[in-house]
């Protein structure tokens, strides 16, 4: 059996479904959000000019943004905030938790499972829901603390 049989449709039968069609700049947005893994909308649209080249056209800020939100309601992207600024948006087919460094900004991914205990724990005494994919945990990294300029 091929990979799509176990994941959600592809892009394009996932947008005619809901009466959409699959455009250039929908299909250019999902893959710049997979080339840089953790990319914020401005960044997303600085790689898109870059690929565009000099002469090429490439979809504005606002274009990026409407884009991001129909792939993330489409399940296919996630967006996390890593502290200020911006979210940055990941595809969705490996689920994970951020761990950002608060001194070198380095972002690290970690298997959501780190969390269960703590997720039980929450539903048990407060009756919530975790959804690890939409924050991330910060502290200091092992390079920096090694070289001892933990903040």
């Amino acid at each position: 059996m091929a990979d799509h049989d176990h994941g959600p449709p592809p892009l394009a039968q996932q947008l005619r479904s809901r009466g959409l069609r699959l455009t250039t700049q929908r299909q250019r947005v999902l893959e710049a959000v997979g080339a840089l893994e953790h990319g914020t909308p401005e960044q997303i649209g600085s790689w898109l000019a870059e690929q565009a080249g000099p002469d090429g056209a490439a979809p504005d800020t606002s274009t990026v943004y409407r884009n991001l939100e129909l792939l993330e309601r489409l399940g296919l992207v996630w967006h996390t905030h890593l502290g200020k600024g911006a979210p940055v948006y990941h595809a969705a087919q490996h689920p994970h938790l951020h761990v950002v460094c608060a001194n070198c900004g380095r972002i690290d991914s970690v298997d959501p499972a780190v969390m269960d205990g703590v997720a039980e724990r929450l539903a048990a005494d407060l009756g919530y829901s975790l959804d690890v994919g939409h924050v991330a945990l910060s502290g200091t990294c092992r390079d920096c603390r090694a070289a001892g300029s933990e903040s």
